[in-house]
């Protein structure tokens, strides 16, 4: 078991992991070795505003075993601190440490996205690294799940084989479910949202150009607008207020007072 704690830094309340895509993909595959449940959140501006404001949700940050940055404001942050850290979003994570698997050993189960999604991502990603071992899919009902198949769902996921769960559900949905689930289940959990429809082309993704230069948000906001209104033209512009401000106060507590 990995027992060493990564470094975080805190964001609106909310503690964000000092880590890079390679780090994060090593630490997977060291946890991969043993058989413990924990869970992973990568955190984009939208998800982290939604958490920051709700008490009940900020709390278990507290239980997870890695949050990623994924908004580039947010790794920003951390680099303006001196740390040694970088953009590390759900797309990319599950792409690299699925391109290793074929080598590392690292089994996949594929949890979430809209009816047969989960099947097709685990035929794209078969397609693209020969040899990845993906043993399990399930694509959960829309509504309320009652307990029942709750608890076949754990069971199924449980006695898959999977070392690392994948869980393509919208945050903070995805987040709660891990956090409601980890102790039951011998796996590392990973909340990745809507890497299942990046990767199955069901929604395109920004070209490389755009995700190496932070504008990515620009390519999903001209894509949907109507759906993505608000996070772009108010959550954002907010939490770069929130944060600018978090920032000039924690910088005036440093100065001293002569």
């Amino acid at each position: 078991m990995t027992t060493d704690v990564l470094a975080s830094y805190e964001v609106l309340g909310v503690p964000v992991s000092v880590v890079t895509p390679q780090i994060a993909v090593e630490r997977i595959e060291s946890w991969a070795k043993d058989h413990d449940g924990r869970f992973v959140c990568i955190r984009d501006v939208a998800s982290l505003m939604a958490i920051a404001d709700d008490p009940a949700l900020k709390d278990l940050h507290a239980d997870a075993a890695m949050i990623t940055p994924d908004g580039t404001p947010i790794a920003l942050i951390g680099k303006l601190r001196g740390l040694p850290v970088r953009r590390t979003c759900g797309p990319d994570l599950i792409d690299e440490v699925m391109r290793r698997s074929p080598e590392s050993g690292v089994r996949h189960f594929l949890y979430g996205g809209k009816p047969g999604v989960a099947d097709k991502l685990a035929d794209v990603f078969r397609a693209r690294y020969p040899g990845v071992q993906i043993v399990g899919t399930y694509c959960p009902p829309f509504g309320n799940i009652s307990a029942e198949e709750e608890a076949m769902i754990c069971r199924t996921i449980r006695t898959s084989g999977a070392d690392v769960v994948w869980v393509g559900l919208s945050s903070p949905k995805q987040d709660i479910w891990m956090w409601r689930h980890y102790k039951d289940l011998p796996q590392t959990l990973i909340g990745v949202g809507a890497a299942f429809d990046f990767h199955t082309g069901a929604v395109a993704r920004a070209p490389k150009w755009m995700r190496n230069n932070g504008l990515e948000w620009a390519h999903r906001f001209a894509q949907e607008p109507q759906r993505l209104r608000r996070r772009y033209l108010v959550l954002a512009p907010s939490f770069v207020i929130r944060a600018a401000l978090a920032e000039l106060r924690r910088i005036m507590r440093r100065v001293p007072v002569r």
